[in-house]
């Protein structure tokens, strides 16, 4: 475990990186999607390197001060109730067994999430144009809609075991020797 300062310096880092990302989404809103999603795996740098304690804290502490100065909110809400947390519990599911099961519960986890988020937006912040584009699609729209966001989760969780990987193997090492 790394002393105090360490944590804190870390996880101010990271926190600005996440709240310039979130706020990027503001000023590049094709983005709006991605951006949180490399917000992230961001908070994965913090559960790796001081505790998933202390990346759950950062994570709090940047989908606060996100909801407050970002510009785009419906990016922001992405990362608070989707992609924020994920990879932080991701680590908890990954080591259940059989492997169906950690699928099951992380496939489970994302709908319950991008549910929420829906509600959230539609009925909370009144986004109505959400349910006019589900229309769009037609009368299985939100299914539609639902089964793509699935596929979208499936390549994320793929692409953070590779960028886990790619951390733990190239920029892990670099950061620790110059301390």
């Amino acid at each position: 475990m790394r002393d105090i300062s360490y944590r804190v310096a870390l996880g101010g880092i990271v926190s600005a990186l996440c709240l310039v990302t979130m706020f990027l989404a503001g000023i590049i809103p094709a983005l709006y999607i991605l951006l949180p999603m490399v917000a992230g795996v961001l908070m994965m740098i913090i559960s790796v390197e001081v505790s998933r304690g202390w990346a759950l804290l950062t994570y709090l502490s940047v989908s606060l001060l996100s909801m407050i100065i970002t510009f785009d909110k419906e990016a922001a809400l992405i990362f608070i109730l989707v992609f924020g947390h994920y990879p932080i519990l991701r680590e908890y599911i990954k080591k259940m067994k059989p492997k169906i099961i950690c699928w099951l519960l992380k496939f489970i986890l994302f709908n319950v999430s991008i549910i929420c988020y829906f509600y959230v937006t539609v009925y909370i912040f009144g986004l109505d144009e959400m349910l006019d584009e589900f229309d769009d699609f037609g009368r299985y729209g939100a299914y539609f809609m639902l089964g793509l966001a699935n596929v979208l989760f499936l390549l994320y969780d793929l692409n953070l075991d590779n960028i886990y990987r790619i951390y733990i193997k190239r920029l892990a090492p670099k950061f620790r020797k110059k301390r």
